[in-house]
């Protein structure tokens, strides 16, 4: 490949996962809006509804998003009485998010969102599968790089 070829945008493989991250999320906005929820919402539901009654830094670090951007998303929840942000009794300084009944009955009807979503892309699950290891391992090793000050 020469050096002119590296520096095409096609050929870059953060400007596919970019894209392509783009258009999926695209695909579930109207199956999304039969929830009342955006993409980020959705994808704090899903992270609340593995794991509930988590502090606010460890919900962050899950969803790889900074608190600028999730504490209006979670003040936003909590007017839709999805969740509860309370101040943790053992230290003051994190709060605990937690589930309301509201929020807990919501997972039932976003159960066939993935497999509508599936349906649309027309890709095999077993492809889709393979591609998620494949970026789950690429972000791993991404993480593990030292970050510039």
């Amino acid at each position: 490949m020469d050096i002119r070829s590296t520096l095409k945008l096609d050929n870059q493989l953060c400007f596919a996962v970019y894209a392509c991250s783009r258009e999926i999320t695209k695909l579930y906005q109207p199956l999304l809006r039969e929830l009342g929820l955006t993409y980020t919402q959705y994808i704090t539901m899903l992270a609340l509804w593995e794991e509930d009654h988590v502090s606010v830094k460890h919900l962050g670090q899950r969803l790889y998003l900074d608190s600028g951007t999730l504490t209006p998303l979670l003040k936003k929840l909590e007017h839709l009485q999805l969740i509860t942000r309370e101040r943790d009794k053992q230290d003051e300084r994190s709060v605990i998010i937690a589930l309301t009944e509201q929020g807990v009955q919501l997972q039932e009807r976003a159960l066939n969102i993935p497999e509508k979503l599936f349906c649309q892309v027309g890709v095999p699950t077993r492809q889709l599968d393979a591609l998620r290891t494949q970026l789950t391992e690429i972000m791993n090793k991404v993480q593990l790089i030292p970050q510039n000050p």
